[in-house]
């Protein structure tokens, strides 16, 4: 047992929601009547991994603070009820069997970028409860996501750990956080350094 715990990104690591989510994006802009500022899958994946606001700040850069902020708090609770209306059949294969797997060895958290209660919409949707013990996010804590790590430790007694992530900014937050990072080289990103790599998510269990 290399670490005594996993932490894990969400987007671009256990699942691909950008098509849901932009679609989420769209009902609330059309409702509003900002159907020109709609958003693409392939326009959010550069995004994904973000803060809320840094992604508010780059989609409606054409709208004055703080009414952009509002816009995406009303943005994202259309996608949360979009989601959960939907099967939301878009995890990357394996992950359920993987994390079953891996819970028999390692406690198992998620810490994500997200507005509160993404993750536990995640962890509903791929069956992933009863293998996450715990789990923050930027809705929770307002920080970092290095930040938002290091107080999971601190909560959890974490004593050796890894993060599981795909992008620049989850390789940031684990160098912010002092510990290793393991890129999801199947997710959005291209981070210019990592400690591990797997190719696919059941790659896991090799390591």
């Amino acid at each position: 047992m290399k670490y005594e715990s996993l932490i894990f990104d969400i987007d671009g690591t256990l699942w691909d929601s950008r098509a849901l989510v932009a679609e989420g994006y769209n009902l609330e802009l059309k409702r509003e009547g900002l159907g020109h500022l709609c958003v693409t899958a392939e326009e959010l994946r550069p995004l994904f991994g973000k803060v809320m606001t840094e992604i508010a700040d780059i989609l409606f850069a054409s709208i004055p603070q703080p009414d952009r902020y509002a816009l995406m708090e009303r943005c994202m609770d259309t996608e949360n009820s979009y989601l959960h209306q939907n099967p939301c059949d878009i995890g990357y294969p394996g992950v359920r069997r993987t994390l079953e797997q891996l819970s028999k060895t390692h406690r198992l958290f998620i810490v994500s970028n997200s507005q509160r209660g993404y993750p536990e919409l995640c962890m509903d949707k791929l069956g992933l409860r009863p293998y996450i013990q715990a789990h923050l996010c930027f809705g929770d804590t307002g920080t970092t996501k290095g930040q938002t790590i290091l107080r999971l430790m601190r909560e959890q007694s974490i004593t050796s750990c890894a993060y599981i992530g795909d992008t620049q900014g989850d390789l940031e937050a684990t160098r912010e956080a002092g510990i290793p990072f393991i890129w999801a080289a199947f997710g959005f990103g291209n981070p210019e350094s990592w400690d591990e790599k797997v190719d696919s998510f059941e790659e896991l269990l090799k390591l």
